[in-house]
């Protein structure tokens, strides 16, 4: 209340007196009435009609300050996230326009591969390259359009690929089972290759006992 204008008491125009709210005219009004005719009692209902009235007035202007607090902290916010953009892209004009009076000055020298031309020169070409963009879309459709396991076995590809310890531990793994496998059909092969030897060995011996003790054709039962 203190720092509202009171043009009746500095001496200024009433004709401005319409824009200041009602209630806080009735106000100024019975506060002024007040201080001229003090010994006029205002009714109870009046003065609680005019303490809710203030009261409702301080309520919605004390909403309407935390809601204005909050949106200059959001516009803060915003206006630092773009400062930092607008300094990014600042620094990065500065180094493209280093590049070109680099070029520019020396033509035939070969300059190393800078880390912001190739960033915009990529996302450049891939701007104006319109296979690429059907490439990647028809990838992603391919993938949605595969079973779960082939997702699984295509990820799991992805992975040991990407990563050189997987490929290691993959190929050691590969060719660990290889050698088991090969270890354990040789070593099938060969007992079964002792075993028809054995009984090859075993016939020849059986052979030549009869030919050697019954070459006159007596029955080898005798000899039990």
């Amino acid at each position: 209340m203190s720092s509202l204008s009171r043009p009746d008491a500095e001496g200024a125009d009433l004709s401005n007196m319409d824009k200041i709210p009602e209630p806080i005219k009735e106000a100024t009004a019975l506060f002024s009435g007040m201080g001229s005719l003090s010994q006029v009692e205002l009714p109870q209902g009046q003065m609680d009609s005019l303490l809710s009235i203030i009261s409702s007035q301080r309520e919605r202007f004390r909403a309407r300050n935390q809601e204005l607090e909050t949106e200059s902290r959001s516009v803060q916010q915003t206006l630092q996230a773009l400062q930092t953009e607008l300094d990014s892209l600042r620094a990065d004009n500065i180094k493209l326009y280093e590049k070109i009076k680099f070029l520019q000055v020396y033509p035939t020298r070969t300059a190393g591969t800078d880390d912001t031309v190739m960033r915009y020169s990529t996302q450049y070409e891939e701007r104006l390259d319109p296979f690429a963009s059907f490439s990647r879309k028809e990838r992603q459709r391919r993938y949605l359009s595969l079973s779960p396991w082939d997702k699984a076995t295509l990820s799991l590809g992805r992975v040991i690929l990407s990563n050189k310890m997987a490929r290691s531990v993959a190929f050691f793994y590969t060719l660990f089972l290889h050698c088991l496998v090969f270890l354990v059909l040789y070593k099938t092969a060969w007992s079964e290759s002792i075993g028809r030897d054995c009984a090859a060995f075993c016939a020849k011996k059986y052979s030549d006992h009869l030919h050697r003790f019954h070459e006159n054709g007596d029955n080898p039962d005798m000899w039990q």
